[in-house]
């Protein structure tokens, strides 16, 4: 093949490297349930938890378990079974023996440091209880950020409820005004971003659908909340959506901090008509 032959090959493979839509996005947590909607007296559902580049596709490295919680329907914890991790993705097994919605949620608190030691960068990231047993005192350029994530998915077997919907007060969280098990494609959902327990007005949400390995854009959603934290969504089309919001600021928590960064993401599935 010539030079000029190969040329055009050139060119369509770099027109579809552009195409790519996560080449410079970060990588994104979840959690995929095998089933969001179920309607059985011995109900199980079993839960991917990963971090990825393609949504819902396992190719970079599982999510740690170790602050899963799980709600049942009357608020009370529920034990996830068969806990495990593999290479690219955590999973566990839910029995789902009440009636009703459960929540199903990572949630992360911690710091994230950065420091100069002999003219190189060092980082740390752990439990804010463990900054003094890894920080040397007096750390040059020590910079500290206190790091709150939230990662979530909601389940119901039998009719929807509503009590595992009550939010904490802590960090960036999701209120449904619709209820996240009954989302249908076609029909206009309404949420509410709360950061500290109060509207989070102004802020971004992005609304991603799952499959982006088998398509060659993004497909993006972008929602703004209101003056009250509200945003709406009328989903195009049926299937797993993962919606994620973030914020920085100087609200800490932790006295070694100078600032945080707050993250919220959640898969809902969304039914066809």
């Amino acid at each position: 093949m010539t030079k000029t032959a190969r040329l055009p090959a050139r060119l369509a493979i770099l027109a579809l490297a552009a195409l790519a839509p996560l080449a410079a996005h970060a990588h994104r947590q979840w959690l995929l349930p095998s089933a969001t909607v179920l309607s059985e007296k011995d109900a199980w559902v079993t839960v991917d938890a990963a971090v990825s580049n393609d949504l819902f596709y396992f190719e970079h490295v599982p999510m740690r378990l170790d602050n899963l919680a799980v709600t049942g329907p009357d608020g009370k914890p529920v034990q996830p079974e068969n806990a495990s991790k593999g290479k690219y993705r955590s999973t566990f097994d839910l029995h789902l023996t009440q009636p009703g919605t459960y929540r199903v949620a990572v949630v992360n608190q911690g710091v994230f440091a950065s420091w100069k030691e002999n003219g190189q960068t060092k980082r740390w990231r752990g439990a804010a209880s463990a900054l003094a047993a890894n920080v040397p005192a007096g750390a040059q350029d020590l910079q500290v950020t206190e790091q709150a994530g939230r990662v979530e998915s909601y389940v119901t077997n039998g009719r929807p409820s509503k009590q595992v919907l009550t939010t904490t007060g802590r960090g960036l969280e999701l209120a449904p005004i619709t209820h996240p098990n009954d989302l249908i494609a076609g029909e206009t959902a309404s949420f509410r971003l709360l950061l500290d327990g109060k509207p989070f007005a102004n802020q971004k949400v992005s609304v991603v659908p799952g499959g982006i390995r088998y398509r060659d854009r993004l497909n993006e959603i972008e929602a703004s909340t209101d003056s009250d934290g509200k945003f709406s969504i009328k989903y195009p089309s049926a299937g797993m959506w993962w919606m994620e919001a973030e914020t920085r600021d100087d609200k800490t928590s932790i006295k070694e901090a100078r600032a945080r960064r707050a993250s919220y993401a959640v898969t809902v599935e969304v039914l066809p008509q």
